[in-house]
Order: structure tokens, then C-alpha cells, then sequence
């Protein structure tokens, strides 16, 4: 698939690849827009962007963990903690199928955080957990 029929299928990639959205708040962004998660969830998957600053969990899967409790959490939609923590390890576990590890210093050692290839990189990480957000909730969005 070429850049450009990426970015108009996942709208998470676009807002990462050309709005100046970071990992965690494009998946956010992309779960407000398709109401999966209030539009005050933003401001708070800014700390979660590039491993939560530190390199650990890799921003995207946490933005896609955020949009998880948005619908499952204690007082949400679901009201369901178990559900939540069920939905958050089938996340973990579907991502990890595909990629070695969900710490961000892990999925791109050796790379340079400015550069492009890092960029793209995680843009691979963006577009999975949208896609995994769809299938672990069940829902057709987008």
C-alpha cells in the first residue's frame, strides 16, 4: 500500500504522519474522533508519547489501552474492570504476536528518535494498534 492510501485508510498514521500528533495521541485522537474516548483523553496521552518519555511502553499501545478503558473502565460505558483488564491483555497479546516486545526503547533500538526512519517506524506501531483497538472492541469504525 502506498503512503497516501495508508494515510486516508488510518486516520491514527495521518494524524502521526502529518497533523504533528504524537504516537499515543494519534491513536487517542483517532479514538475521540470515532467516539470511542471523551476528547479530554488528549491532553492525557501526551505523557505516554515516546515510551512515557523514559522508553518503556510503547506510546501507541498505550494510547489503544487508553481508548480500552474509555469503554471498559471503572464508571464508563461498560463499567466493567474485568472486562477492561481482559480487553487490555488480548491488546497486549495480539500486538506481541506481530511485533518482539511492547517497550518502545526495545520495538526501535538503534534508531534515532528525530529520524524519518524512526518515524515511519513507528508509524507501523500506529496503524497496528488502531487496527488492533477495531478488532479487540469489536466494533467497525472508520
Amino acid at each position: 500500500m502506498c503512503s497516501a492510501q495508508r494515510l486516508k485508510k488510518m486516520k491514527a498514521v495521518e494524524y502521526f504522519m502529518t497533523q504533528g500528533f504524537s504516537c499515543c495521541e494519534s491513536v487517542v485522537k483517532w479514538g475521540i474522533d470515532e467516539g470511542l474516548c471523551p476528547p479530554e483523553m488528549l491532553s492525557a496521552a501526551t505523557a505516554f508519547s515516546g515510551g512515557m518519555g523514559s522508553g518503556c511502553l510503547c506510546g501507541a499501545i498505550a494510547g489503544a489501552q487508553i481508548i480500552i478503558g474509555s469503554q471498559y473502565g471503572r464508571d464508563n460505558k461498560y463499567n466493567n474492570e474485568y472486562m477492561a483488564r481482559v480487553k487490555a491483555k488480548e491488546l497486549i497479546q495480539k500486538f506481541k504476536e506481530k511485533y518482539p516486545a511492547t517497550c518502545c526503547r526495545v520495538l526501535t533500538r538503534g534508531m534515532d528518535m528525530a529520524s524519518p526512519e524512526r518515524k515511519a517506524h513507528c508509524a507501523n506501531m500506529v496503524e497496528e494498534c488502531e487496527n488492533l483497538v477495531k478488532e479487540v472492541l469489536g466494533t467497525k469504525v472508520g
